[in-house]
């Protein structure tokens, strides 16, 4: 058996604290360079405009939500700042992932559930984190760590409530993971 088929073998992971040292060290930069924090859930809305602007053109423009989209970023929604900072995350997703042996194609699951159940209960944790996202002005890392290195109450409260919730609902999906 060769040491990548080991199963006893552990996964290298980068040190915990350094990772969110590092974090902390690009959200700064981020500032500094574009005045802006970090953020995902603005990337997913440009790909969405940038979508309907392509296969229904008439709604886009007839749309209060589309057309205000599209007159805010008049060089098109695929030319956002955070279209590129999403593509740079999986950039250095599939460079650590090369770096330290773990591309893969699997599904990581508890052994008491399937694969196929592994994957609906993450499309629709996706998709309820995507619409909470919304209807809190941001995802997690641009609610919440944005909010909070600039000092906003509101990326505090953000931040408790994202994660007093996983909390509580931990325990009733804890036979998923476990």
């Amino acid at each position: 058996m060769s040491k990548s088929e080991n199963p006893t073998k552990k996964m290298r992971y980068i040190n915990p604290y350094l990772g969110g040292v590092l974090l902390g060290i690009v959200l700064l930069a981020a500032n500094f360079i574009s005045g802006r924090g970090l953020g995902a859930s603005g990337a997913a809305k440009s790909t969405i405009v940038a979508t309907v602007n392509t296969v229904a053109p008439g709604h886009a423009e007839n749309t209060a939500f589309f057309k205000e989209y599209n007159e805010s970023h008049p060089e098109g929604p695929m030319k956002a700042w955070l279209v590129f900072q999403m593509l740079g995350v999986i950039v250095g997703a599939f460079i650590s992932g090369a770096v330290f042996n773990r591309l893969k194609f699997k599904v990581e699951h508890s052994p008491k559930i399937t694969s196929r159940r592994r994957i609906i209960f993450a499309v629709i944790g996706g998709i309820l984190f995507g619409f909470g996202s919304q209807l809190g002005r941001g995802c997690t890392s641009g609610s919440a760590l944005s909010g909070m290195a600039v000092m906003s109450l509101g990326g505090f409260i953000s931040m408790a409530f994202i994660f007093g919730t996983a909390f509580v609902l931990a325990w009733f999906f804890r036979k998923n993971w476990i």
